[in-house]
């Protein structure tokens, strides 16, 4: 395992993932954030692209990353994609967060409740569409891993069920579904990478 100052490579280029340090890097990420939201995408780019559901404004994307930094995919200074790290202390001032945590009240792993585990979620994760298919989704989770798998049992996120294409990338990393669940906004697939079995 490299140390966590270390960046992460992806062999066909000169993307790395690192973690955010500037104002620069969360802007580029609200950006992204606004290109890939449902509601600016048609269905037909939906279902064949995927999509972002949740909006994040540059002041959350600030109290979030002051909490435990994000991680981001770069070439140069350009922005290739970006995974969230969202603690669970950040429900305090993420509405959405909040939300989603009430509705998992109750809700058991492994026998034990889901809330006794140490755990952060994936508050999003995006492509930059000119960088997908390129391995960037395995390059941001393996340096979550890397970082913050020494702290935490696993990383948990939640997953629309009509996004096929984030189910996939998902489960491929090692994401298992423990739970599906509805709410205003759409059906969910709770999914989660455990950190303290074997993974792929």
């Amino acid at each position: 395992m490299q140390k966590a100052g270390k960046n992460l490579y992806c062999p066909s280029s000169m993307l790395q993932a690192v973690l955010v340090n500037t104002i620069k890097q969360l802007e580029q990420i609200q950006e992204l954030n606004q290109k890939n939201l449902k509601t600016h995408l048609s269905e037909q780019e939906q279902a064949e692209q995927g999509f972002v559901s949740w909006s994040y404004p540059l002041e959350l994307l600030v109290q979030m990353n002051a909490l435990a930094k994000s991680v981001i995919a770069t070439e140069g200074e350009q922005l290739a994609g970006y995974a969230l790290t969202t603690l669970r202390e950040a429900s305090r001032f993420h509405k959405d967060l909040d939300i989603m945590f009430k509705g998992l009240e109750g809700l058991l792993y492994k026998g034990r409740p889901l809330f006794s585990y140490r755990f952060y979620c994936m508050g999003q994760i995006c492509i930059a569409r000119e960088y997908r298919g390129k391995g960037i989704v395995r390059m941001l989770y393996d340096k979550h891993k890397e970082v913050y798998s020494g702290q935490y049992d696993f990383l948990l996120t939640e997953i629309s069920t009509r996004n096929i294409r984030s189910l996939i990338a998902h489960e491929k990393i090692g994401f298992e579904t423990i739970h599906y669940h509805r709410d205003h906004m759409d059906e969910w697939a709770v999914v989660i990478w455990d950190w303290t079995q074997s993974s792929k």
